[in-house]
């Protein structure tokens, strides 16, 4: 009898979490849920708006990027595309694209012109470059985890799976995180002070303070999950994807749960008039959420 109160106290702890975490976060427009906004990829990613609005986003195995327009139509932004994975705009009005089917990353001017930005690492192949954010005033972060690509005639990675930076000069790479099994989503916070990195192998995404060079210090447990993509919003809770999207706020505690009717969700951003449409990217479709909050320095 005693165990069966147990249970019972357990189960309606958990129901009223439960209820709590889905009335109490207040950052999802009322009654809104993800709304499919177009379908038949063969896997999207990297989700990126620029200072319209406009969301574009990856069909990787299709080697394209595709472009959500803030008014709702749907075209092609660049096909081929080097395999481009995770994307981000500059404060420029360019592309930044992790484009892992030569392992390069890549700057893609307003015309649709790409230009190579980073090759190797002392003269050694780079994993893949997964994802990238651009901190503000210049210089960038990007992961690079090893995830073997059928376009690939390689079998094996030949350096640790780690986390760049990319100085203000464009040229000067270098490691600033080496001691995570496989970093994947990263995004920072508006003012450049922070960068979140998810550690998605070990199943953990971490803080660290940004210096003005550059580095990075002062590593700390954010949160007990890894991400694949991350975003950020104005009142700085952090968005965490594979299982739907899990939201927490900045202390690292979960406030939202978003579910998603596809079997993998790959990224996120805010786009959209306003800035206060979520977007998201899941497996073979395009999701639109509809929030009270923006991201993150728009708005």
């Amino acid at each position: 009898m005693t165990n069966m109160k147990q249970m019972i106290r357990l189960f309606l702890g958990l129901l009223c979490g439960a209820h709590a975490l889905a009335a109490g976060s207040g950052i999802i427009q009322p009654g809104a849920t993800p709304q499919k906004l177009a379908g038949g990829f063969a896997f999207t990613e990297g989700p990126a708006s620029d200072s319209e609005g406009n969301v574009l986003f990856t069909d990787q195995p299709n080697d394209r990027i595709m472009k959500w327009s803030a008014d709702g139509k749907l075209t092609t932004f660049m096909q081929p595309c080097g395999r481009a994975n995770g994307l981000c705009f500059d404060s420029r009005g360019c592309l930044w694209a992790c484009a892992d089917e030569k392992n390069e990353l890549w700057r893609i001017d307003r015309t649709g012109k790409p230009t190579v930005m980073v090759k190797d690492y002392q003269a050694k192949l780079l994993n893949g470059p997964n994802d990238v954010w651009i901190r503000p005033g210049g210089g960038l972060y990007f992961t690079d985890p090893y995830y073997k690509r059928p376009w690939w005639k390689r079998d094996s990675g030949e350096m640790e799976e780690c986390v760049y930076y990319l100085a203000l000069d464009d040229k000067t790479l270098t490691r600033v995180i080496d001691d995570m099994k496989k970093p994947n989503g990263i995004i920072g916070t508006p003012d450049g002070k922070l960068l979140y990195v998810a550690d998605i192998g070990a199943g953990k995404t971490y803080r660290y303070h940004i210096q003005p060079d550059g580095a990075l210090k002062d590593k700390k447990l954010f949160c007990e999950l890894g991400s694949d993509g991350m975003t950020i919003d104005s009142a700085g809770n952090i968005y965490l994807t594979g299982q739907g999207v899990s939201v927490f706020d900045p202390a690292g505690t979960k406030i939202e749960q978003v579910d998603v009717p596809e079997k993998w969700t790959a990224n996120v951003c805010f786009g959209g008039k306003g800035g206060r449409t979520l977007f998201i990217t899941a497996s073979k479709g395009v999701y639109g959420l509809e929030m009270t909050v923006h991201g993150a320095g728009s708005q």
